[in-house]
C-alpha cells in the first residue's frame, strides 16, 4: 500500500489528483469523500462511514461523485489549505472511493467496496520531523497447535507515524540448518512515541534450536536490524528473551512521487501529487514529499 506522505507549514495549499480505475465489466457509479483515521493500539483506523475530523475539514474535492464506464477511468482533484493558525501535530484521514453494487434477488443484501487512499499530515514550521523507531526485545514462543513464532517489541523514536514491515531469517540451526525469511505480520502502524509488537509465524515443523535469529524491519526511508540467538519453546509455551549479538541502522532515500495505490473487488484509486501548489510568503520552507511509508 502507499500513502499520501507529507509535512507542511500552517497557511499551505496542496493539490493531489486521484485517479479512479473501474476493473470490472460494468459502469460504476462512485462516490468519492474524505474521512477521518486515527492510529490507536498499533493501528491505522478508519472511521466509521464518512466520520469527519481535522484534516478532513481542511480537504474538498472538484467532483463528489463520478461515473466510470467497463475498464475506464477518471480523476478527481483534491485540494488540502492548511489553516495559518492551525496547530503543529500529525493528522490522519483517508480519501475513499465507493461503489454500491446491486441488490441480490431477494433484495436483502447489497454490497459496498470501498478503496481509499491513507493520509498522514504533519503541521508545523521548519523542515520535516525525523522518522525513526528501535527494536527492543525478542521473544520466541509456540501456540498450542506447536506453531512457532517470534514478537519484537518496537518503539517510535521519531516524529512521525511509521507503518512496520519486514523479515526474519534463521541460521547456525540444529545440524548447521537455516530456515526463511519469514514476513512479520502486516498492519502495525505506531504513532510519535508509541510502542507496538511485530510477529513473524514461522512452520511448525521446525525445531527449536538454538538458532541464530536476523530481524529486518523498515518503514519508508527507515530500516533497522538486529541479530540474536533464540530457542523456542515447547508447545503452548513462551520462550527466553533473545539474546542480543548485533544491531544495525540503515537509512536511503527512494526517489519517487507520492502516489496512492490500492486495488479492491475490481477497483482502484491513484493519488499522485499535482504539479501546482500554493505556498505561504517566501522564506518559509519548500513542501517536501517523501516516498509513503
Amino acid at each position: 500500500m502507499r500513502y499520501i506522505v507529507d509535512h507542511l507549514p500552517p497557511g499551505t495549499t496542496i493539490k493531489r489528483q486521484l485517479l479512479i480505475r473501474n476493473r470490472t465489466d460494468e459502469a460504476r457509479r462512485i462516490d468519492v469523500y474524505p474521512a477521518a483515521a486515527t492510529v490507536e493500539d498499533s493501528e491505522f483506523r478508519f472511521g466509521e462511514g464518512r466520520a469527519t475530523n481535522e484534516l478532513t475539514s481542511w480537504i474538498t474535492l472538484d467532483r463528489s461523485v463520478v461515473e466510470v464506464e467497463p475498464w475506464g477511468e477518471t480523476r478527481v482533484l483534491a485540494t488540502i489549505v492548511v489553516p495559518r493558525d492551525a496547530a503543529r501535530g500529525e493528522r490522519y484521514g483517508v480519501v475513499w472511493a465507493s461503489a454500491t453494487s446491486a441488490p441480490r434477488s431477494d433484495g436483502e443484501v447489497t454490497q459496498i467496496h470501498r478503496v481509499g487512499v491513507r493520509m498522514y499530515l504533519d503541521v508545523g514550521p521548519g523542515g520535516e520531523p525525523v522518522s525513526d523507531f528501535s527494536i527492543g526485545e525478542l521473544r520466541p514462543a509456540r501456540g498450542p497447535e506447536g506453531v512457532p513464532s517470534v514478537t519484537a517489541q518496537v518503539t517510535n523514536t521519531g516524529g512521525r507515524a511509521i507503518d512496520l514491515t519486514g523479515s526474519v531469517a534463521l541460521s547456525d540451526g540444529p545440524a548447521g540448518s537455516r530456515a526463511g525469511p519469514f514476513q512479520v505480520g502486516q498492519g502495525v502502524t505506531l504513532p510519535p512515541g508509541g510502542s507496538g509488537q511485530v510477529t513473524a509465524r514461522l512452520p511448525a515443523e521446525l525445531p527449536n534450536g538454538p538458532w541464530k535469529i536476523e530481524v529486518n524491519l523498515e518503514s519508508g526511508i527507515v530500516k533497522r536490524s538486529i541479530t540474536a540467538r533464540i530457542e523456542f519453546p515447547d508447545a503452548g509455551q513462551i520462550g527466553k528473551r533473545g539474546s542480543v549479538i548485533s544491531r544495525m541502522t540503515s537509512a536511503w532515500i527512494v526517489a519517487a512521487a507520492v502516489a496512492g495505490l490500492l486495488l479492491i473487488a475490481g477497483l482502484a484509486v491513484l493519488a499522485r501529487r499535482s504539479r501546482r501548489s500554493t505556498r505561504p510568503p517566501t522564506g518559509t520552507p519548500r513542501e517536501r514529499v517523501p516516498a509513503g511509508s
